[in-house]
């Protein structure tokens, strides 16, 4: 009976382990990178190419993402505490002590690594070095600075989808800054609207995300809908430039005139409801747009 009982435990203490190292990665978030990546990879090639190359190539995006979130949450510990959103993650719970997530943060970039080195290219490993650092230890300090911190933080977020495009041909070319550019301006309105929502916490800790005054108020609202607005010329750079057809780049203009008016509705009431709006549409738009231009290409 007591060796069940032990058995039980064991196997208990092993699931929760396991369910927080998936915490650390951040499953969701990661996986949206290595979509991204995907997507520039697919755009890069005209297609998938050898499998086992494209998801080598997911596989190792996925994990250097999940290895910089941990880092983040690794620095951020103590402020992590402080906030409602946060206080449940596994290292100011104490789930996780840091030595162990710095020993995954360590491991999983390691894997990630290895695999670009196996499957893609130098070029390939700079860059997703140079995000790592610009995302692990740069972006995550200067949020205690000032709204500079989402222009830092954009640059990394950015990269994904040029990194497919460099893993594919080797080269950043015109096509990989139009699909980088995309990615860079969505990330405005995206992480503004996250802010407006979180903003009582993100003061708990000292984070000065919001633009202009850092208040929830008109003037960001602007910022948001001027950056949001930026995305329905970018949208059809890429028919412009033969990387997508027409069909794709109507489709860019729905979803980016669709994105476009819940900013309106911002600037109208600076509502809760109405950041809430923001935030779900970008959720969508990125995705959509991404699929559509692929389906238009490949």
């Amino acid at each position: 009976m007591m060796d069940i009982t032990k058995n039980i435990t064991i196997s208990t203490f092993v699931a929760l382990k396991l369910r927080s190292y998936m915490a650390l990665l951040k499953v969701r978030l990661s996986f949206l990178v290595a979509f991204s990546s995907g997507f520039g990879y697919i755009l890069g090639n005209q297609g998938v190419g050898e499998w086992s190359t494209f998801l080598a190539f997911c596989a190792g995006g996925f994990l250097i993402s999940g290895g910089s979130i941990t880092i983040n949450q690794i620095l951020e510990r103590e402020y992590d505490k402080v906030m409602k959103r946060t206080m449940n993650r596994p290292l100011p719970t104490g789930r996780v002590s840091v030595q162990e997530a710095w020993i995954f943060a360590v491991f999983s970039l390691a894997i990630g690594f290895v695999l670009l080195l196996a499957f893609t290219n130098i070029l390939t490993i700079m860059i997703s070095l140079f995000s790592m650092i610009m995302y692990s230890f740069v972006y995550t300090p200067m949020k205690r600075v000032g709204p500079v911190a989402v222009f830092i933080g954009a640059i990394p977020g950015a990269l994904p989808p040029l990194l497919g495009w460099v893993a594919a041909t080797g080269h950043i070319g015109y096509e990989a800054m139009i699909i980088f550019g995309i990615q860079f301006v969505w990330q405005f309105p995206h992480f503004w609207a996250i802010a407006w929502l979180a903003d009582d916490d993100y003061k708990k800790a000292g984070f000065k995300l919001l633009p202009a005054n850092g208040a929830k108020d008109m003037r960001t609202a602007i910022n948001i809908m001027i950056y949001t607005l930026f995305l329905l010329p970018l949208g059809l750079l890429p028919a412009k430039f033969g990387l997508a057809g027409i069909n794709s780049a109507i489709i860019a203009t729905v979803c980016g005139v669709l994105f476009l008016a819940q900013t309106f509705s911002l600037m109208r009431d600076n509502s809760r409801k109405s950041a809430l709006r923001i935030m779900y549409g970008s959720f969508l738009y990125l995705p959509i747009v991404q699929i559509a231009y692929l389906i238009d290409k490949v």
